[in-house]
């Protein structure tokens, strides 16, 4: 596969990566088995980067790529993240970027995956009480300790993506864009091609919705996420609805599926972009990789520039990010 650069700093990973969050929570039941068969096959097929968490269950992820990549830790980039309290029990409190919290979650990161160090640590959201500085200085810390590959941030603003970078040098940006959310492209994205940070969209496929599958908030477990997303609720479902038929229809002109067209135009979109479609599943998996040999004219871009309609998070958690 196709390699890409994130960042400036010698940072290279597979076009397209594996957002492995689904195979431990907020989608659906795990299924332990078949997600580490899944990492396997991506591995096989060339997709050697893979997206976890100590949020995802919290931490039951980490301990699955732990136990997937026993014997095979050369041959994948791993990216996870660190900024939350958690009690013993699980609960998250809120966030924490403090220094010595930073210092403290990395070892124990590095013990749930089974290695020395990870490629790309990501503040996985901006902690209003901490100075961007005083976390970008201790990320570079656990780098030149040899713990830590390359600093990453997430759903962080221009400004606060600015103060990071003059501290100790961004990799990439994780943040959620697609043909579902375009959000970034006004102001976030000019700054990090000035600043030459590289960008991670996750939820390329909006959380299924582009592909087909979405039902009704209503009709999801209680457990799933989507239950709660604004899109998938009332007059909104019924908007983007027409949004995923536009994606269906160019689709079955190619003879692609909409999730492969959908992660094409996430490719053509920059070389710095190297999307993480999530999955717990090889089929599926091996349905999104082939997205690399997609190609796309330029009147199937514009084609592809489908209104969407609410927002894309609950009240709740848009007012973290915003907080970035």
């Amino acid at each position: 596969m196709e390699k890409r650069a994130l960042g400036t700093q010698g940072l290279r990973t597979s076009a397209l990566g594996l957002g492995c969050m689904g195979m431990s929570w907020a989608y659906g039941t795990p299924d332990d088995d078949e997600s580490i068969a899944t990492i396997h096959r991506g591995l096989e097929l060339g997709c050697d980067f893979l997206d976890t968490a100590e949020a995802y269950g919290p931490w039951t992820n980490e301990k699955l790529l732990g136990k997937a990549l026993a014997g095979r830790r050369d041959e994948v980039v791993i990216a996870t993240k660190f900024g939350w309290d958690y009690t013993p029990e699980g609960q998250r409190l809120g966030p924490n970027s403090r220094p010595d919290h930073i210092r403290t979650v990395i070892d124990q990161q590095l013990e749930r995956l089974g290695t020395d160090h990870v490629d790309l640590l990501y503040q996985h959201r901006v902690d209003p009480n901490v100075p961007i500085e005083d976390v970008a200085g201790t990320v570079g810390e656990l780098v030149g300790a040899g713990k830590v590959g390359y600093f990453g941030m997430s759903e962080a603003s221009a400004a606060t993506i600015r103060r990071a970078h003059a501290t100790f040098p961004v990799s990439a940006l994780q943040t959620e864009y697609s043909l579902w959310e375009r959000d970034l492209e006004a102001e976030i994205l000019p700054v990090l091609r000035e600043l030459g940070i590289g960008l991670v969209p996750y939820s390329p496929l909006g959380r299924g919705f582009l592909t087909g599958t979405a039902r009704r908030a209503e009709d999801y477990p209680a457990d799933d996420y989507r239950r709660n997303d604004p899109r998938f609720q009332g007059a909104n479902f019924e908007v983007n609805l027409k949004a995923a038929e536009t994606v269906r229809a160019v689709a079955g002109r190619k003879g692609v599926t909409a999730a492969q067209l959908a992660l094409a135009w996430l490719l053509h979109q920059g070389e710095d972009v190297v999307p993480i479609p999530g999955t717990k599943r090889r089929t599926r998996l091996e349905e999104n990789l082939a997205a690399t040999s997609v190609t796309l004219t330029d009147a199937e871009l514009t084609e592809l520039a489908v209104p969407v309609s609410g927002e894309r998070y609950p009240e709740a958690m848009l007012r973290l990010i915003e907080q970035g």
